[in-house]
């Protein structure tokens, strides 16, 4: 038990790290668009994505290893209050059961387990450097029938912009479960801007 957390504290501590030097070294384009871009009105977004989550800790039938790769939906809302910041609730709906072996138990206690049709929303802050890439850090929940985990979820989007406020953008997430596993996913979707963008 103790060696999981303390994986998954060093895990967090990593992420944050990173997030923190991408703020860093991504504040002179925020400079430089701030110079052609001065007018902000805050706005919601409502997106819809088409992902694939990859588990790298699953099972087959026979309980042979084997990386998963699973189709799921993403169905994001966000609310932009300022040029560079915003908060959202961003859910993944993964959509078939599969088998996953826990890592973040000891040796002892491995143990497989089943997850049937995970539902994952995750309350999610966001750093926006400039108008296409998005840096997100959240927490929230992974919630099947069998068992429910709490989760962190780093990311990233880049999104570009169509006419009468739609836009497409591509992500990037990666979820650690707390004493469970972990999975990252990859999807591009398709969102509609509310409000006075």
């Amino acid at each position: 038990m103790l060696y999981g957390i303390s994986s998954y504290f060093k895990k967090s501590f990593l992420f944050a790290l990173l997030f923190s030097l991408v703020s860093i070294l991504t504040n002179k384009s925020v400079a430089q668009e701030s110079e052609e871009k001065d007018f902000f009105k805050p706005h919601h977004q409502i997106a819809i994505s088409i992902n694939h989550v990859h588990v790298f800790e699953g099972r087959d039938d026979e309980g042979n290893r084997e990386v998963l790769s699973l189709p799921a939906w993403g169905v994001d809302y966000t609310f932009q209050f300022h040029k560079n910041w915003a908060i959202g609730l961003h859910t993944d709906f993964v959509i078939e059961k599969f088998k996953v072996e826990k890592v973040y138990a000891n040796d002892d206690d491995k143990e497989t387990v089943e997850r049937s049709y995970p539902i994952a929303p995750a309350l999610m802050g966001i750093y926006k450097p400039s108008e296409s890439w998005s840096f997100l850090l959240g927490f929230g929940g992974e919630f099947a029938k069998e068992e429910n985990y709490f989760l962190t979820r780093v990311g990233a989007e880049y999104g570009y912009e169509l006419p009468k406020n739609w836009e497409i953008f591509g992500t990037f997430s990666y979820d650690l479960k707390w004493n469970a596993y972990d999975s990252w996913g990859i999807g591009l979707g398709i969102a509609k801007n509310f409000g006075g963008k």
